[in-house]
């Protein structure tokens, strides 16, 4: 019989409810703007069919919401239930982000809502399109103050440790700490580009598909243009972070790279195998580029796991994550780039099956990296909840049940994710763009 370990299902419960929040969201913060870039083009060019794609992502953003909102407030519970003593020594140094972000999605969902009932209601479609910038200021305004909260837990400052009890509390030092402009920026610019994907790889499934109109191409090239756009943004910022976690986090950046010696000119490790006696094999070995990542120069010192208490490491296996994610964002960067190259070279079809099936692809791709990403960021603090000051153990619940709590959240997911497809499916299959189109034409005559 398994003995009951109330942190480790109470860790275990905090993923699940994170990983199923994420995938919402990520499409939360990244469709917003979206949409915005469809009715803009919609509006330059006067072309119905960006303006329908606006309408229609914006009617699927709201099935999306409803289940996020849903996730959301389950994790606000499970911090309290699961880690009362992190969230009481903590509570109070980090509630201003909290806050503001609650704050953050009422703005957003007011102006959602008004935005979603005027579709038909301005002729000036201008002043229609500037009732979605609230929309995109207040998600990605959340997604900004949600991820200074776990900017803080990787460098808690803001406060004075005195014989075990936070004081002197300032919550804008622990707002704004070192990590935080690496992690919100990683955060948002990874959001955007997944959400770019996501639409595009279903209108890469139509075109598969065989279904030949206009929409879905012009669909596939405005979110393969904002994907290479986001894709580089989100290299350069995966940059400033391995220099964030070279000066701040030095052996998460270690475990990642398992590079266990302290050295100038370290090699950048990508896949293999790590063997019982830290012995890596099947690995390729990029000279000096762990040091250039880390520093900006191939002399930079990067130090090795062997440097630290082994008690006090992340473990080791967070190196697949993170390959994960850098794998996935590197093939989302050829991918979307080539799509724009194609698309000015004269001659070249960029809507040719084999690129075409490679972004049908990137969609699911991209939210697995999501993932990835958010799995290599918290196991990779661990053993910490709060780094150097609180232990994950510490700051976890002692009660019983929560192997209970954790199998009725799970069937509460698997029946919001269910119901959350099948409406969308639902929804856009009763209406074709090509019905759409035509009722759009049929409300613009009746309008004049």
């Amino acid at each position: 019989m398994i003995e009951y370990d109330p942190v480790m299902y109470s860790r275990i419960l905090t993923y699940v409810t994170l990983g199923f929040h994420v995938i919402f969201a990520t499409i939360g913060v990244g469709i917003p703007l979206m949409i915005a870039l469809a009715e803009w083009m919609g509006i330059k060019r006067n072309d119905p069919h960006y303006t329908l794609m606006a309408r229609r992502w914006a009617r699927g953003f709201v099935v999306t919401v409803a289940v996020g909102v849903v996730t959301g407030t389950a994790i606000g519970l499970q911090l309290s239930l699961l880690w009362p003593n992190f969230m009481q020594a903590a509570g109070h140094t980090i509630g201003l982000p909290m806050f503001m972000e609650v704050f953050a999605f009422f703005f957003e969902a007011i102006f959602l809502g008004i935005y979603l009932y005027t579709f038909d209601r301005f002729k000036n479609k201008m002043k229609h399109f500037l009732l979605i910038i609230p929309v995109v200021i207040g998600a990605t305004a959340s997604a900004f103050f949600i991820t200074s909260v776990n900017a803080f837990m990787n460098v808690p400052q803001g406060f004075e440790l005195v014989d075990g009890v936070i004081q002197d509390v300032s919550p804008l030092a622990a707002m704004f700490n070192p990590a935080t402009p690496t992690k919100i920026s990683h955060v948002i610019i990874t959001c955007y580009l997944t959400s770019a994907f996501i639409l595009g790889a279903i209108a890469a499934l139509h075109i598969l598909k065989g279904n030949k109109h206009v929409y879905h191409k012009k669909a596939l090239h405005l979110t393969m243009v904002a994907g290479a756009v986001f894709a580089i943004g989100t290299a350069v910022v995966g940059d400033f972070s391995g220099k964030y976690l070279h000066e701040y986090q030095p052996e998460k950046l270690a475990a990642a790279e398992w590079h266990f010696e302290t050295e100038s000119n370290a090699p950048l490790i990508l896949g293999g195998i790590l063997t019982e006696d830290n012995e890596i094999k099947y690995a390729l070995e990029i000279p000096y580029a762990l040091s250039i990542l880390a520093g900006g120069t191939p002399d930079t010192e990067v130090i090795g796991l062997n440097e630290f208490d082994e008690d006090l490491l992340p473990p080791l296996w967070v190196h697949y994550f993170f390959d994960l994610m850098v794998f996935i964002g590197m093939f989302l960067a050829a991918v979307s780039v080539l799509f724009v190259a194609m698309s000015w070279k004269k001659g070249w079809n960029p809507f040719n099956r084999p690129l075409t099936w490679m972004i049908a692809a990137g969609g699911p791709l991209s939210m697995l990296a999501i993932q990835a990403g958010w799995v290599f960021a918290e196991v990779g603090r661990q053993p910490w909840i709060l780094n150097g000051v609180m232990l994950t153990e510490e700051g976890a619940t002692t009660s019983a049940h929560v192997d209970i709590m954790l199998i009725l959240f799970v069937i509460l997911y698997a029946v919001l994710g269910v119901t959350c497809a099948v409406v969308l499916r639902k929804m856009f299959k009763r209406n074709p763009v090509e019905l759409e189109l035509e009722k759009q034409g049929e409300r613009e005559k009746t309008a004049q």
